[in-house]
């Protein structure tokens, strides 16, 4: 048994990494999918356990890829030179040299790069799942999926099975979320304490990313920590901005953290010295209000639509800034489901079962447009056999809260 550091409770990977691809398989077979080839690295941290260079592969595709079939052997095709890397993992049966079919790569030879890429693939998926099967494919360059096409694949999408077998947790997964969450908890606190006037946002910033990666996360998704005006309207990046005294500071984490698990919550601070206006306060009650009702709701067999219809109300005054999701699934990325305001449900929304084992960020942006600053909150949770866990312990900020706030 590999038994995983940094938890509070010992960790079984291997059992986490068996679930994981029992999962994918099982919503492979669901769809009648005979295999498929994930080339995004979470997808393929999720399902292999195979780790290496994320944010690099993420944009040279197809770099390194998994073969996935609903039976027969895992196959691993890592980026030159580090087939070590996934050697010995639970879930991998053989590692090979991925064919890099990239422009950077080939050059103007990049058209021939994709049809060996296609012939190789082709082959293995005849080996062990026959001719004319069904293979979903992520995102790679479309060169690589027209020429798969001509090898009589049929191609689908591999985003709905993947994206449905990351939504249910297993209790081990959860214990990988709690520790991710308590390492980037540590590192907020950090944060917390080394606040002050003078300090630019990146500065501030950096002091949280040096303690998280020290926990062992793998790195931060976004840079949305802002000060001040930057703080509204929300997704303004952390910046050389200095931080004014009494303004207020938000803080969405969006860490990709211990053992690849997201830790996802968001807090909003006050600068100080000076005690918050009551303006500030009164933003700050009001992004409380809406996290604590909307996470109130949420129950297991509940529908998306039913949850968007029981959503908090969120006054007019806010609902040109608000954040474009009232809650989503959350799991080793942002995941699904998305769920939505019941003001934008008719548009975007769609429609499924909040189910036991899926993990749940429920969101609140309030800054009323043209306004000098707004506040970010986020909680995350897990829903259960009868209702819902908190995940997200880090305490809210007293100098903000007022008494009838918990």
């Amino acid at each position: 048994m590999a038994v995983a550091e940094s938890s509070s409770l010992p960790i079984d990977l291997e059992a986490v990494q068996r679930y994981r691809l029992d999962r994918v398989r099982h919503e492979m077979a669901v769809r009648d999918i005979a295999a498929v080839i994930l080339s995004d690295a979470v997808n393929i941290r999720y399902a292999t356990g195979a780790r290496n260079m994320a944010v690099f592969t993420a944009r040279n595709s197809p770099s390194r890829y998994a073969f996935v079939p609903a039976d027969g052997p895992v196959i691993m095709y890592e980026f030159t030179g580090t087939r070590h890397l996934a050697e010995g993992l639970a879930a991998v049966d053989e590692v090979r040299h991925a064919r890099t079919a990239s422009f950077v790569a080939a050059g103007p030879t990049i058209a021939e790069a994709e049809r060996a890429w296609a012939a190789e693939m082709a082959s293995l998926i005849r080996e062990h799942c026959g001719a004319g099967a069904r293979v979903g494919m992520e995102r790679m360059n479309a060169g690589a999926a027209i020429a798969l096409a001509a090898h009589d694949v049929e191609i689908v999408d591999a985003q709905e099975p993947v994206e449905r077998a990351r939504a249910i947790k297993s209790a081990e997964e959860i214990e990988c979320v709690r520790a991710s969450l308590r390492a980037t908890e540590d590192a907020m606190a950090e944060l917390e304490r080394s606040i002050r006037p003078g300090l630019t946002e990146n500065e501030l910033w950096s002091i949280f990313h040096q303690r998280v990666i020290a926990a062992g996360a793998d790195y931060i998704e976004t840079r949305l920590m802002t000060a001040g005006e930057h703080t509204n309207p929300w997704f303004q990046e952390t910046s050389s901005h200095v931080i004014e005294p009494n303004v207020l500071i938000a803080f969405d984490t969006d860490v990709v953290g211990v053992h690849g698990y997201y830790s996802d919550f968001s807090r909003t601070f006050h600068a100080g010295p000076d005690s918050p206006t009551a303006r500030q306060r009164e933003l700050y009650s009001i992004a409380h209000e809406q996290v604590h009702h909307n996470m109130g709701i949420i129950q297991p067999g509940m529908t998306f639509e039913e949850y968007s219809l029981k959503a908090w109300d969120l006054p007019e005054e806010f609902a040109g800034n608000r954040y474009y999701l009232s809650a989503h699934g959350v799991g080793m990325t942002g995941e699904y489901p998305y769920l939505y305001h019941h003001q934008d449900y008719v548009e975007w929304g769609y429609d499924g079962i909040i189910e036991p084992g899926m993990t749940l960020c429920v969101e609140s942006y309030i800054g009323r447009p043209g306004e000098a600053e707004g506040v970010k909150l986020e909680q995350q949770i897990l829903v259960t056999e009868t209702g819902t866990e908190l995940l997200s312990l880090y305490p809210f900020d007293n100098t903000l809260m007022g008494s009838s706030l918990t």
